[in-house]
């Protein structure tokens, strides 16, 4: 079949017969190939000049629950206008969000040109019963998709089906070849240009069956999360001082993404594919650690990141566009929070206060010598005392005290653990920790920055000890880490606490829990999100986290998304011999 030919009938044929007619090219569709570049929808020049951001409108910890409202999303397109923000990327076109989006742009008069989505949902997990539900709801999407598109002409400038569900890590994986499928359908009842937006490194190896059904590619690069899988470029700047140790690894992060264009952009270049333009549908740098990139995410950082993007944009040299990933922060997403431009009340962060009054700023002071950089951790002295005290207002005679600050990190934005005067085990005071859950659960840990404490002097006969005072439900998990994520060395050790187990009880009264450190260390793990090939064992000599409170679900026996809030309460917490 020649390409040309193969074009038409990838096309002009949907559902199956797309199917078979790339299956039956050989070699599962994958042929050499050449897009005629007069058959490509050009983009318009709307969509190339535009500064362009990603935007989704959910305000609270629970998106499937909520609707946003029309006043709600007038206000954040009217705050993204102000900063000439006036391309947006929406990632699906549900009714309550891309109807609601287009609605409001067009009875406003907004000048907001759209990046529409339609969201493919994966058969692949699902049970033979359910495939056929999932094929209807993509159907339904499709239709939805096609009816916006067509409604809002002047609005829609481009459309995206399907978004990182053929990368070879995707979470909601579609085949390649029922991708095409989809793109061809929605591409042959509008009238705009159509892609699929989709992780760099599947771009940099595309099925050309595939390749043919696109006017454009849309390919996602973040440095920033990469740094938490491996090491795919250098973060920590080692060899550059201190002192000028954020600006490398600033440099060097945009040197990653123009590297992951590059792979895009010459692997399309010599199958054939020159003519397709390419544009970057997601990317950005964290102003919050909230999934753990501690020493890189920050607003300075932030700002430094967007910049440099700004000026690779601006140079011609790269992408036909950026996408920032994302206009407002999105607490639904726990981990994967703490991207936008503004946080989610709507107030600027520092990398955007250039282009707004200061009444609409996030509370900060800062400057440029804030910007984080990695730092060796620092391993303090053994502790050889027979009590080392975490947390207490009585002193105790011959104890040990920590030789750095101590603060609690939530592993989740709604966890907080704060002091408070109205119950205590001792003294007038202790923590109440307040569970802030997430679908898989929440956390909360009495941590050292950038310190370690060597404990191996408990650990063949110590006991972890603490006060505490709680009616949550169920089972917690309590114990310490070791190691931490930025050097991959992250070890979880939690034992499951059952009520009635080490002197615990969650009926509301306070109780002295004593739990042998023998008893904890069997429970240990490698630390969640840490790489296969990482360095995470035991290590007593780098106690990182020396008290940690829990409930991942999945290890208690709780259901995905329960969701208990009752306070606990910690007080006189210590290791001992």
């Amino acid at each position: 079949m020649s390409n040309n030919l193969l074009t038409v009938v990838l096309r002009s044929f949907l559902g199956l017969a797309l199917v078979a007619a790339l299956t039956s090219c050989g070699g599962g569709g994958v042929v050499p190939g050449t897009v005629d570049a007069k058959s490509i929808r050009p983009l318009p020049t709307e969509y190339l000049t535009r500064t362009a951001v990603a935007y989704s409108p959910y305000r609270t910890g629970n998106n499937s629950t909520e609707t946003p409202t029309a006043t709600q999303i007038a206000q954040d397109l009217t705050l993204l206008a102000q900063g000439n923000f006036t391309l947006i990327r929406l990632f699906d076109s549900s009714d309550k969000v891309a109807k609601q989006t287009l609605q409001v742009i067009q009875n406003n008069h907004l000048d907001i040109k759209v990046h529409l989505g339609c969201w493919i949902s994966s058969t692949k997990y699902t049970a033979p019963a359910d495939v056929p539900a999932i094929e209807n709801a993509n159907q339904t999407e499709i239709a939805r998709c096609i009816a916006l598109a067509n409604a809002y002409p002047d609005q829609v400038l481009v459309v995206s089906v399907g978004n990182e569900c053929m990368v070879s890590w995707a979470g909601n994986p579609v085949s390649p070849a029922q991708m095409a499928s989809y793109i061809t359908q929605v591409r042959s009842a509008i009238a705009q240009p159509v892609t699929s937006d989709d992780n760099y490194a599947f771009f940099a190896s595309a099925p050309t069956y595939l390749l043919n059904t696109l006017d454009f590619v849309s390919i996602h690069s973040y440095a920033l999360l990469d740094t938490l899988y491996g090491q795919p470029w250098d973060w920590k700047q080692t060899d550059v001082p201190a002192s000028g140790r954020a600006a490398a690894m600033m440099g060097a992060a945009l040197a990653f993404e123009q590297q992951n264009y590059s792979e895009a952009r010459t692997y399309l270049d010599k199958t054939g594919y020159a003519a397709l333009p390419i544009v970057i549908g997601e990317t950005g740098w964290k102003a919050l650690p909230t999934g753990g990139e501690y020493e890189r995410a920050h607003p300075v950082n932030q700002q430094i990141f967007f910049n440099l993007l700004a000026a690779w944009r601006i140079s011609g040299t790269g992408p036909k566009n950026i996408f920032w990933f994302e206009a407002f922060d999105e607490p639904w997403k726990g981990g994967d929070d703490g991207w936008g431009l503004f946080n989610v009340n709507r107030q600027a962060r520092y990398v955007v206060r250039g282009l707004y009054p200061a009444s609409v700023w996030e509370p900060g002071t800062y400057s440029g010598a804030d910007a984080l950089h990695y730092l060796p951790t620092v391993q303090n002295p053994a502790v050889t005392a027979g009590r080392y005290t975490l947390y207490a207002e009585g002193a105790t005679s011959g104890e040990a005290l920590p030789a750095a600050p101590l603060a609690w990190a939530g592993w989740t934005w709604n966890t907080s653990a704060v002091p408070t005067t109205t119950t205590a085990a001792e003294g007038t005071t202790s923590l109440q920790i307040t569970p802030g859950p997430q679908p898989w659960g929440w956390g909360a840990a009495l941590a050292y920055t950038k310190h370690a404490d060597d404990l191996s002097a408990f650990a063949s006969s110590g006991y972890l000890n603490f006060s505490i005072k709680t009616t949550y439900p169920g089972t917690i998990l309590v114990g310490f880490q070791t190691g931490n994520p930025i050097d991959l060395t992250l070890y979880n050790v939690f034992l499951p606490l059952a009520s009635g187990s080490y002197g615990y009880l969650n009926d509301g009264a306070w109780h002295d829990v004593k739990i042998p450190i023998s008893a904890l260390t069997p429970w240990g793990v490698m630390g969640s999100g840490m790489p296969l090939a990482s360095l995470s064992k035991l290590d007593m000599t780098m106690v990182s986290n020396p008290f940690v409170v829990a409930d991942v679900f999945s290890s208690t026996g709780k259901p995905a998304n329960s969701n208990p809030t009752n306070p606990i309460y910690v007080d006189r917490i210590f290791w001992s011999k």
